[in-house]
Formats: structure tokens, sequence, C-alpha cells
């Protein structure tokens, strides 16, 4: 009787672990100059205590996920930026690649993109537009 109880209660909690509150959230990021897709780089979805991150795709598209791609991140409000957006540009003489920035620097970080979103239960996507990197002269 002890055991069936004690694997009855053991088989509630597994079940219940593996309901979620997390929200399913994706969409696309853009440049703001011609809406052409950001095809490359991680878009990043932050709080003081929390990470979630979605690979973009070749269309720019991207779905969030915290412990798996597509896993979704919990409900609260979010710093968003990107990372690795970057294109090989050459080598050095050690063969190692020299690479250079797809978008501005400012969207490289939570605290500078000026980019947020209070994810909610009913958000489904967020779109969003970046700047290309200029380089300076």
């Amino acid at each position: 009787m002890k055991n069936s109880l004690f694997f009855s209660l053991l088989l509630a909690l597994l079940l219940l672990s593996g309901c979620s509150d997390k929200v399913g959230l994706g969409g696309k990021v853009t440049f703001s100059d011609d809406g052409s897709p950001l095809g490359t780089g991680t878009v990043c979805f932050e709080t003081d205590t929390y990470l979630a991150r979605g690979t973009l795709k070749a269309d720019g598209s991207y779905v969030v996920g915290s412990l798996s791609e597509k896993d979704g991140l919990p409900a609260g409000n979010y710093r968003i930026y990107v990372s690795g957006a970057e294109k090989e540009i050459g080598q050095d003489k050690d063969g190692m690649s020299i690479m250079e920035p797809l978008i501005d620097p400012k969207f490289s970080s939570g605290s500078t993109s000026g980019l947020s979103l209070d994810v909610t239960a009913s958000t489904k996507s967020f779109d969003f537009k970046v700047d290309r990197y200029v380089p300076k002269k």
C-alpha cells in the first residue's frame, strides 16, 4: 500500500512538472532600411535572472526557447537583443576568420537596443527591425 501511494505521488509530481507555464513565442527580424531579413545570429530575451534564445533562420524568423529551441519562455518583461549577427570578411595571416558585424552595435546588448517586450500568455509573436552596421571612416 505504501509503495502504491508513493508511486502515485511520484507520478503526479512528474506529470505536474511536465506542465509548463511558458509562452511559445517567435517572430521575424528585418533590416530597417529595406525590410530584408536578418538571416544569421541569435535573438535573446533577458531579464535580470533569465535568458531565452532563438536562432535566426535565413528568412529572419526565430522561435524562442530557454532549455531547448521552441520550449518558450515564462511570462515577464524582457530586454531583447541580437548576438552573433556577423559575416566573415576575410582571414588573418594565421587563417583565423575576420568578422564584421551586420547590425548596429546598439542591438547587441539588452541595455542599449531599446527593444523590450512584456510577454503574457496571449503574446504569440514579436517582429522587430534592426539598423545595419555602418563602418566608421
